[in-house]
This record gives C-alpha cells, sequence and structure tokens, in this order.
C-alpha cells in the first residue's frame, strides 16, 4: 500500500491508499523537532485503534516545510523499507512540468494540486487552497502549472489582527448572519467572511478575464465549504485533492519506472 505525506506549514496529513481508494486519513501538527520514531508510534496507534491492518511499502511526501523531510524520509527507510518520493526534487518526475519564470521554484503544494486537480476535471482551472495561505493555482489546458496568486490564510489574518490590536479577541471563522456587526466579535466575523468571499470571487474572475479561456474553480481546504455557502464561488469542492494529486504522481513515477 501507499502512504501519501502531505506536510503544510500548520498539518500534516497522513494517507493510505490501498489503489483503489483512501483507506484512513490522520491530521497532526507540523512540527520539524518531531522525530522518524515519534511519527510511527503515533501511526502505527492510530492503525491499531482503527484496526487498519496496512502492510505499506511505497511512500510519497510533499512538503512546504524543508526541515520536517529528513524525519519523513527515515520514517519511510526505517518502518517501511522504502525510498520515499519527495514532490519537488529531481528523481520525482511530474506528469505536466509547469510554465513558469526561469528559475522560479513552484511550492509542492501547488504542483500536487495542479496534477489531482487536471486528473480529476482536465484542464483550464483555477485551483483555490484554503491553507495557511490561500493560493490560486491556474492549471493550463494541457495540465502544467502555469501560475496563480498567493494571500495570507484565514486564521493567519485572524492571527495578525489580534496580535495587531491588543484589545480584538480570537474569534471562529463563521458565516455571520447580518453584514453589520454590533458587538466586536461580529464585526470581525464579517470583517473576515465577506473580505474572503470578496477576495476569493474578484482574484478569480481577473484570472479568468486574463486568462481569456472558460475556466471552472476547484476548491480544496477546511474552509472552502464555509465559504461556498449560497455563493456558488466553486464549481467543485475536494476534501482529498491533495492526497488524490500525491497518488496521482506516484503513480505516474511508477509507469515511467522511477
Amino acid at each position: 500500500m501507499l502512504l501519501c505525506i502531505d506536510t503544510g506549514n500548520t498539518n500534516t496529513v497522513f494517507s493510505i491508499w490501498n489503489g483503489r481508494e483512501i483507506v484512513a486519513t490522520w491530521r497532526t501538527s507540523t512540527e520539524h523537532q518531531r522525530t522518524a520514531d515519534q511519527y510511527y508510534v503515533w501511526l502505527s496507534t492510530l492503525m491499531n485503534f482503527q484496526k487498519i491492518e496496512a502492510d505499506i511499502s511505497e511512500v510519497i511526501i510533499s512538503s512546504t516545510v524543508p526541515r520536517v523531510v529528513f524525519n519523513l524520509r527515515v520514517l519511510a527507510n526505517r518502518y517501511f523499507d522504502c525510498r520515499p518520493l519527495v514532490v519537488g526534487k529531481p528523481e520525482c518526475l511530474l506528469p505536466h512540468m509547469p510554465r513558469v519564470d526561469e528559475g522560479t521554484t513552484v511550492g509542492p503544494d501547488r504542483l500536487v494540486n495542479s496534477a489531482g486537480a487536471f486528473d480529476l476535471y482536465g484542464g483550464d482551472l483555477i485551483v483555490v487552497d484554503f491553507g495557511t495561505a490561500t493560493t490560486f493555482d491556474v492549471v493550463a489546458e494541457d495540465g502544467a502549472y502555469v501560475g496563480g496568486v498567493i494571500s495570507p490564510g484565514v486564521n493567519a489574518s485572524l492571527e495578525s489582527l489580534h496580535h495587531a490590536a491588543a484589545a480584538l479577541p480570537h474569534v471562529d471563522v463563521t458565516m455571520p448572519q447580518k453584514v453589520i456587526g454590533t458587538n466586536t466579535v461580529a464585526c470581525m466575523q464579517s470583517g473576515v467572511f465577506w473580505g474572503y468571499i470578496g477576495l476569493v470571487r474578484e482574484t478569480c474572475n481577473r484570472i479568468k478575464d486574463e486568462y481569456g479561456r472558460p475556466m471552472r474553480v476547484i476548491a480544496t481546504g477546511g474552509l472552502a465549504p464555509l465559504f461556498n455557502q449560497g455563493h456558488k464561488l466553486f464549481d467543485h469542492f475536494d476534501e482529498f485533492l491533495t492526497i488524490h494529486g500525491l497518488v496521482v504522481i506516484h503513480n505516474y513515477n511508477k509507469d515511467m519506472g522511477n
């Protein structure tokens, strides 16, 4: 079986793929101090608790945090007796090479999302990922990543607002009952919710105008359904888009004999 590991700045997701479907998915906080042994104890405990018997023999990793990759490599080598594929490294082949400015390094998460989205929905896409940052990835007709937009993430914006203004509290992200808030929390929730509705809609519209072809918008990330409530910002929402992209890239490398 294949173990897919998606490491972001905030969380790391482990998913087991049996060749047909995702068997299980778990999430933990991203901590670069965590050792391979700690990862294995955590993972094996969850597998035993859910009575999942998985003979993991292959591992693929996507990480936006370079410092965690070493221990994830050790995890794959020591406990699963394999050399993992790491997206973004020269030995990991991509189904479609990105077309960006020379010398530009594209984040592995964006490459993986593009591969997964193209496999599921075809080309001419905007992939909106609500992570630590809110990213917009443009996927061309042939599946290549050709650029995009990076905006502050929702939670990062709230944290910044709280730290910059000591009188403002932490608030949950939710759809407010009305735009005009009548207390501090309601005012902040309205600002964040409607602010991001406007950010996503305007950014996607401007990308479509500049791209010059009909495009579909694919959303992923935990907050995507919240911002899609009644506003039809997205054509599709896919919770496991990144994991699917890892499977696509892994299968491509297998087919290429890598």
